[in-house]
């Protein structure tokens, strides 16, 4: 598989995105991969590619998964703080009820958003119009054959997986930890010990993709690493 710009992957997304929308109903994208993929880089600036031309109800709309993190306390007390990350320190049934329901939306919904400086997700910092036609859901998880994981696969009207090499996560997820403070060290220790454990998982464990891509990005000098 051949690098590819960041500019390209989004207009070819959003290409996608407008293909697969019909008049009244909504369409509702699915992009997908491992921790330090690129995945959350490309669904973000596939909404504001989307939005680029000011309506009084927004083309696209974002959701990610990641709002619907289990709070620090909960986890400290099931000894899955050190995990968090790993699917089962998500409320998981929450996020895949909260996608189905977009397909019907007939109000506008509420959902919740990750905040990263805090560490912790903040209830109802996501409005979705109900006549917003397009969601980008964005996310590690969304192609897990797993339940309740799986009972989004009916859900999509198009997915994305966004997939580097092992090697390019391992060294992405070790410069991640490093801009939050810890040593080389420490910070690889980190990656290895639960970053990348859910990567292999995504990349061994999801269901294929109706899109592959590499998201190997250096335009303008800079690697995606979110």
């Amino acid at each position: 598989m051949s690098p590819t710009t960041l500019e390209n992957d989004v207009q070819y997304v959003c290409d996608l995105a407008n293909s697969k929308r019909i008049a009244g109903k909504r369409t509702i994208i699915g992009v997908a991969g491992p921790p330090a993929s690129g995945k959350s880089t490309l669904a973000e600036a596939v909404v504001r590619c989307l939005n680029q031309e000011e309506n009084a109800v927004p083309v696209a709309a974002l959701l990610p998964m990641d709002g619907y993190h289990l709070d620090n306390r909960l986890l400290e007390s099931r000894g899955l703080l050190a995990r968090k990350g790993a699917p089962e320190t998500f409320d998981a049934h929450g996020f895949c009820d909260a996608v189905q329901k977009l397909s019907s939306a007939t109000r506008e919904s509420f959902h919740p958003k990750f905040d990263r400086q805090m560490d912790l997700a903040i209830a109802n910092s996501i409005a979705i119009h109900p006549d917003t036609p397009v969601v980008v859901v964005e996310g590690n998880y969304l192609l897990l054959k797993a339940e309740p994981w799986a009972t989004l696969k009916d859900v999509f009207s198009a997915t994305v997986f966004v997939s580097p090499t092992i090697e390019e996560l391992r060294d992405r997820l070790q410069q991640r930890w490093i801009k939050h403070g810890l040593d080389p060290t420490a910070a690889m220790q980190r990656a290895t010990g639960n970053d990348l454990p859910n990567a292999e998982l995504v990349l061994n464990e999801s269901r294929e993709a109706d899109v592959l891509l590499n998201q190997n990005y250096t335009e303008f000098g800079v690697r995606y690493a979110y």
